[in-house]
């Protein structure tokens, strides 16, 4: 028998780049992780969000441009 391990995935920020209309949102619910360039679209940086702020950034985010990914840990 082989045991399971399991492991919390770490959420990660991903960006649909199509599908974002640069409400900078995530970038206001997110400030540590997402800042935004120049013409308003974000720009995700270093750090590891806090999974409950990305899960209401991609709850708050009103282009649903905004996921939360897995990473490795």
């Amino acid at each position: 028998m082989t045991a399971a391990v399991t492991r919390n995935p770490i959420p990660a920020i991903v960006i649909d780049r199509i599908a974002c209309t640069g409400h900078g949102v995530c970038a206001a619910v997110l400030p540590d992780q997402v800042s935004l360039d120049e013409w308003g679209y974000p720009v995700v940086g270093g750090g590891r969000p806090d999974p409950e702020l990305l899960t209401a950034a991609v709850r708050l985010c009103p282009a649903r441009a905004l996921l939360a990914g897995r990473t490795a840990p």
